[in-house]
């Protein structure tokens, strides 16, 4: 999207194209999507940051598999396809590709039935997609290079969902901030509580709602609670730059419930390996009539993921 070459963190990608791309040239689109080597399930986006982080890729390759979902066909051998509608594109994807489990073109129905496309969605959000893209199939669903319109759409679950409630969690940490955000911290890590452990657990990073006023303060406000280790009642997969006493409650809003394998919030209680977050997190106020054992708590957390479910399934 921003041009950036990350072919050296995809070995295994640049050995699968050699392999299974039938053609001398060819341009074509797809997406790397992390795999659960044992289950096979999708993995959240994040995970392909780890690529990003590990100095030894070769590791990271057997530690983060991926495997590769194909859309769109641009250009072969001299072939411009991007004047061509969409199914004449998809053919020649299918011809110049080998489709084998880890490498193959994405999964899709032709349909004019709003139920079948709604039973479709609900199929891609089950598996662990964000959610679908519907295209057009007529004789001028031409490739548009950056273009919006309606050739094709973007149908995600946020657009179905939303927090229809605000959260109470706990400030255990934070990062320093950077650009004009340096001097201060540029966002605050969160915590539920787990009752049964009497631990915190992880829900995501907070750096958006905050007025100027309040940013400046940060550093001064959280001063008392400031530890040089991670407490011991804090669980968090996280480094965090500064860690702090678990004392202090915040309130927060964001877009959704979504799953993540960055933190420990009931982690493995809706899939393997991973923990409820909150996408697009905002500050809301600060809680100073609460105690940390007073926020939310994890198995709340949950029961909010459930519902949402529920609540898109319903929708």
């Amino acid at each position: 999207r921003r041009l950036e070459n990350i072919t050296e963190r995809y070995p295994d990608v640049v050995e699968m194209v050699k392999r299974y791309v039938k053609a001398r040239e060819a341009i074509i689109e797809g997406e790397i999507v992390a795999i659960d080597p044992d289950t096979g399930e999708f993995r959240p986006f994040q995970e392909l940051m780890h690529r990003k982080r590990k100095k030894d890729i070769y590791e990271a390759v057997k530690e983060y598999p991926v495997v590769v979902r194909l859309f769109d066909c641009l250009y072969v051998d001299g072939i411009d396809l991007t004047v061509r509608p969409l199914p004449e594109r998809r053919e020649w994807l299918e011809k110049i590709v080998e489709q084998v489990d880890e490498f193959r073109l994405a999964d899709g129905i032709v349909t004019r039935d709003p139920r079948e496309l709604e039973e479709f969605f609900l199929k891609a959000l089950e598996s662990g997609c964000e959610g679908l893209v519907v295209k057009a199939l007529h004789k001028d669903s031409v490739y548009q290079a950056g273009v919006r319109g309606w050739l094709w759409i973007k149908y995600k679950r946020d657009y179905k969902s939303e927090m229809t409630d605000t959260v109470d969690l706990v400030v255990v940490g934070a990062f320093y901030g950077r650009g004009r955000r340096a001097g201060t911290y540029g966002a605050l890590l969160v915590a539920a509580y787990d009752p049964e452990t009497d631990r915190f657990k992880t829900v995501c990073k907070v750096g958006s709602g905050f007025s100027d006023e309040e940013l400046i303060e940060l550093p001064k406000k959280l001063e008392p609670y400031k530890l040089p280790y991670k407490h011991p009642r804090v669980d968090s997969d996280m480094d965090a730059d500064v860690w702090f006493e678990p004392a202090l409650v915040i309130e927060v809003i964001g877009a959704e419930l979504t799953l993540s394998p960055i933190h420990t919030c009931c982690k493995g209680w809706v899939k393997p390996g991973v923990g409820i977050s909150i996408r697009f997190p905002r500050f809301v106020r600060w809680r100073p009539d609460k105690k940390p054992e007073d926020a939310t708590t994890t198995k709340e957390l949950y029961e909010m993921y459930l519902k949402q479910l529920k609540k898109i399934e319903a929708t």
